[in-house]
């Protein structure tokens, strides 16, 4: 059996065991600036039982990444109760949810809002006030504007600019949430 204290090309192979943190310190200077070894010398420390701990080891950690699921995001979608913020429409309420004093060009702050549809509400189309940008944290919808009507899902954005119309309809079979960020001017 080779001594495990000897160099080998000027890296002490050694267990951690009963090493003072001078001796470790030491020890881990001379690997890491010994030259680098072979592959015919790298290959002696590989015996049948390392290959046989690294091929199980390979083996378990499969499943792990083949039955993970992509990220989400981890904010998710807000709980609201029946009678949290305004009724806009039948089905429809507005949470606020904040102002922030803003840095951008042009605008002075931002108003964040919860729109909360219930399946199959739709809003009343409006005028917008000011440019304003979309995110749906939960449902699908129907967004119609006065040009053009497309679908939005979960993690989807979309804008409205100031004098458009706007109108939205859930589509889905839960309760919708819209988190709008208006944008107010300076």
């Amino acid at each position: 059996m080779e001594n495990p204290y000897k160099p080998r090309n000027g890296c002490y192979r050694t267990w951690l065991i009963d090493l003072t943190v001078h001796q470790l310190r030491r020890r881990i200077f001379l690997c890491a600036n010994a030259r680098a070894q072979p592959r015919e010398e790298a290959m002696q420390d590989m015996n049948r039982r390392s290959a046989l701990a690294l091929g199980l080891t390979a083996a378990a950690a499969t499943p792990l990444f083949a039955l993970s699921t992509p990220a989400k995001a981890s904010w998710g979608a807000p709980n609201y109760g029946p009678n949290d913020g305004k009724e806009i429409a039948p089905g429809v309420r507005v949470v606020e949810v904040g102002t922030w004093d803003s840095i951008m060009t042009g605008t002075k702050s931002i108003l964040v809002i919860d729109a909360v549809f219930q399946p199959g509400a739709a809003d009343i189309e409006s005028m917008m006030d000011n440019d304003m940008i979309c995110f749906i944290t939960s449902g699908e919808f129907t967004i119609k504007k006065a040009d053009k009507t497309f679908n939005v899902k979960e993690g989807e954005y979309y804008t409205c600019r100031k004098g458009t119309t706007d109108h939205a309809t859930n589509i889905s079979k839960v309760v919708g949430v819209h988190r709008i960020t208006i944008l107010i001017p300076a």
